[in-house]
């Protein structure tokens, strides 16, 4: 008798095993790509002229410089060294 109880939690719990991850799957596909999501948010930085987004304000100071060299410095890039 204990030999077939050990079967049948040992069935149960590999149903269990592959619910939970078809469940995990589930909602993995529904929140979306994290690595897209979150390279997104890091874009804080956006140019006025050629609204491109850039992560941080060197990186910005260095695309306005090489890319708008005509245009005046936005005032948030006045004491960002490059």
């Amino acid at each position: 008798m204990r030999k077939s109880q050990c079967m049948a939690r040992g069935h149960q719990k590999i149903q269990s095993q592959q619910k939970n991850a078809k469940k995990q799957a589930e909602m993995k596909k529904a929140k979306g790509h994290d690595q897209k999501t979150a390279a997104k948010a890091a874009l804080v930085f956006t140019c006025a002229v050629c609204r491109s987004q850039m992560p941080d304000p060197k990186t910005f100071k260095q695309h306005f410089e090489s890319k708008h060299p005509k245009s005046p410095l936005p005032p948030e890039l006045e004491g960002v060294e490059a």
